[in-house]
């Protein structure tokens, strides 16, 4: 058996888009039909019924959870800011404070307001300072309620999967634009680091913990031939380590948040760049367990993935991290695996604050749809009822008594 410290934070975690439902003013939803996808729709109607989702967390013992604000319900018109929408994210967030549950806020997961797409989206120069001033309203509501924060939920995806594949909207499949909403990205985080800090001293409430949610794989070799041992060093820095360099170098992270959910399997055949950032094993090398969605289950990456952050010195919050399957036996034996590598790696000197489970109740995945079953609750999509997972359950008992068997 494994223990966690007493005030470790134990949790789940959602977004807006994928649970609230109706999320009408977002740019996702007309590009569902317009690129022929299952439709978003109702998803959990987790907007009407917080409160019912918060009791069974607290239910669940969970001590924090980890939620986003969706900028198209607040600003569903650019300048045009909704005070219905704002009073509405106030009250979610005390629904969890009077349930002794810690709130975790994202600003920006995935979805923007259709306006601000219209607009140019994350490539316009101009987004930054639109973003600004969205988190700017947001903060000043929010900041009597909230310590910690996540300014952006895993940039690297967004911009990988709506810019240089195209596989998200706007499909724009464009290496130059991909490099702006990068940048763009990490400016903007650096400016609401800036501006929170800022807005918490006006108040005189104490600092509050400012990060961004980073996806990282653990980035793994075929075999220790030199290739793939450069391949490996060189995806590392560029796809883990790149943007906490950055953030670290201007002093914008309080803590580094983790999405983590599987393993990078590297094999390379050349020494042509390409193939050496991008080359992966197509060979069925090492063969493990996957999820529904056919990723690997590797949980002792991410105890490779965390103790590659212990140089920056900062606390870490698992701010994702789980399974989509058919099978809830394999749910409980993912978090369990997990738990331990998150502890072998406190064991060597990580400061792990948090794990937050994704996700709290199955959800719209984005471009996959409602096929995929992450949640430690189960929702029936036709009637919205939620049944609690035996996972969920032994999972309540770790969240109690901070042991892992």
């Amino acid at each position: 058996m494994i223990q966690f410290p007493n005030n470790f934070y134990w949790g789940a975690a959602t977004s807006s888009y994928q649970v609230e439902g109706n999320n009408v003013n977002a740019d996702w939803w007309p590009w569902e039909i317009l690129a022929g996808k299952e439709k978003s729709g109702p998803a959990c109607r987790h907007y009407e019924f917080y409160e019912q989702d918060f009791d069974l967390a607290k239910s669940l013992n969970h001590n924090a959870h980890r939620l986003s604000i969706e900028w198209s319900r607040i600003e569903p018109k650019e300048g045009e800011f909704s005070g219905q929408a704002v009073q509405h994210y106030i009250d979610v967030i005390k629904a969890l404070r009077s349930r002794g549950i810690e709130p975790m806020v994202t600003l920006h997961h995935f979805t923007n307001p259709i306006w601000f797409s219209d607009s140019g989206g994350w490539v316009d120069p101009g987004s930054v300072k639109r973003f600004l001033r969205y988190c700017d309203v947001v903060t000043r509501a929010l900041a009597p309620h909230v310590h910690f924060w996540f300014t952006i939920n895993e940039p690297t995806i967004y911009f990988s999967h709506a810019y240089l594949w195209g596989m998200w909207p706007p499909q724009a499949r464009s290496f130059l634009k991909t490099r702006s909403v990068r940048d763009n990205m990490v400016d903007a985080h650096i400016g609401v680091y800036r501006l929170m800090h800022k807005i918490y001293k006006e108040l005189n409430i104490p600092s509050p913990s400012v990060s961004f949610a980073h996806h990282m794989q653990a980035i793994v070799g075929c075999d220790q031939g030199l290739k793939n041992r450069l391949a490996v060093a060189m995806r590392v820095q560029l796809y883990n380590l790149e943007i906490l360099d950055h953030l670290t170098k201007a002093k914008a992270l309080d803590f580094i948040g983790v999405n983590y959910y599987s393993r990078h399997l590297v094999d390379v055949h050349s020494w042509w760049i390409g193939d050496l950032l991008m080359q992966t094993c197509k060979d069925n090398h090492h063969p493990l367990k996957k999820n529904f969605l056919g990723w690997d289950i590797y949980p002792e990456g991410l105890a490779l993935v965390l103790l590659s952050l212990k140089k920056y010195n900062l606390p870490v919050i698992i701010a994702e991290n789980g399974i989509c399957t058919t099978d809830d036996n394999e749910r409980w034996e993912y978090i369990q695996s997990h738990l331990r590598n998150v502890h072998r790696a406190m064991s060597q000197g990580v400061n792990v604050a948090g794990y937050l489970y994704w996700s709290l109740m199955d959800n719209f995945e984005w471009a996959y749809g409602y096929a995929p079953r992450f949640g430690l609750i189960e929702i029936d999509y036709n009637t919205h009822l939620r049944t609690v997972r035996e996972s969920a359950k032994k999972y309540a008992d770790v969240c109690r008594t901070g042991a892992v068997t």
